[in-house]
């Protein structure tokens, strides 16, 4: 990985070293996740916990919920505001696409929650009442087969599944590598350190379903596994996008690209742990990435090929095989928060 010259002084201030090659591991680039939901589409988080109560009051104690009310009334978040220009939060859509939840109300798109259920898991209205019908039946009654299709037919209406780790790991990625240099270049907009496994097994939490709200397990080792990787992979694949759309020589281009190396750098490690053939291929596959300023079509070209990859990583591995990175994964010391028990 090749840093150009409006970077190579801040790479060489953070000891940033240059990595030969790049991994692609995990992905399915067609699906558009970055921001909020269309608000026609959004039901929104009352109409999703008429059935998944519990999963609701694990949601109202996280940041997620809480930041409807606290963002604006945030003092960092007033400083960057007036930086911005921006009058209210709530009525401005460089906040609104990743802090908030819209859907129509009055005949207007007007914010109703913050991070929500749809946030995450795809606007509802095209699916809701296919993924909750069980098949016309009592769900004790429906067939495996109709269970199946009627799956199918809410994945099909945009439903992103738990199982379907890279979708999510998208739509948490788009925002928390933060997608507007503006944000950060003006606004001094604070950058996340967001990690999937820390930040999925913390607060936000809600693996509830299949116990009947008896209690809040984390992932299953295998889960863990396969997250960790997934994770490692889309953050490199959003951060690369980020390079490619930076425009000014700023804090946002040296910092993404910085963040871009490490990134390469762990999923170097992870695939000379696993040694996958899969992965040894893909190293091969790219020698020399530029990151300079409008580069979007070299580098958006490379995150559509990690992308591209995941999906196949996801399909082809149940993280049973994936035990060497195990030292890795982060453990409950490192979680994002506690989760609700």
């Amino acid at each position: 990985m090749r840093v150009s010259k409006f970077l190579e002084s801040a790479a060489r201030s953070l000891a940033v070293r240059a990595i030969a090659a790049l991994v692609m591991l995990v992905g399915l680039s067609s699906v558009t996740l970055a921001g909020e939901p269309p608000p026609q589409n959004v039901v929104g988080p009352t109409a999703c916990a008429e059935c998944h109560k519990n999963e609701a009051v694990v949601w109202e104690k996280t940041h997620h919920f809480t930041t409807f009310h606290d963002l604006p009334r945030a003092t960092k978040a007033d400083d960057i505001t007036k930086k911005l220009g921006i009058k209210r939060i709530k009525a401005e859509p460089l906040c609104l696409s990743c802090h908030f939840t819209q859907a129509i109300k009055d005949g207007e798109p007007q914010p109703v929650a913050g991070i929500s259920c749809e946030s995450c898991h795809g606007p509802g209205a095209p699916y809701m009442k296919v993924h909750s019908s069980f098949s016309g039946k009592k769900k004790e009654t429906e067939s495996p087969a109709e269970r199946d299709k009627r799956w199918a037919d809410s994945v099909a209406g945009g439903m992103i599944r738990p199982a379907m780790l890279y979708e999510l790991a998208k739509n948490c990625y788009s925002c928390h590598i933060v997608p507007q240099e503006k944000l950060i270049n003006v606004g001094g907009h604070p950058l996340s350190p967001f990690e999937l496994v820390s930040w999925t097994q913390g607060e936000i939490r809600h693996n509830v379903w299949y116990t009947g709200g008896k209690s809040n397990p984390e992932a299953t080792q295998n889960v863990k596994r396969k997250m960790y990787v997934v994770g490692a992979a889309v953050e490199l694949e959003e951060s690369l996008r980020a390079v490619g759309k930076a425009t000014q020589n700023a804090t946002y281009a040296t910092t993404m690209a910085q963040r871009a190396q490490a990134d390469a750098q762990r999923l170097n490690a992870i695939s000379q742990a696993l040694k996958l053939p899969e992965t040894d291929e893909m190293m091969k596959s790219v020698r020399a990435v530029h990151l300079r300023l409008n580069n979007d079509a070299e580098l958006s070209g490379l995150a559509d090929a990690i992308g591209n990859a995941t999906k196949q990583f996801v399909t082809n591995y149940d993280g049973s095989t994936l035990g060497a990175i195990d030292s890795m994964i982060p453990g409950p010391d490192q979680y994002k928060g506690k989760a609700l028990e």
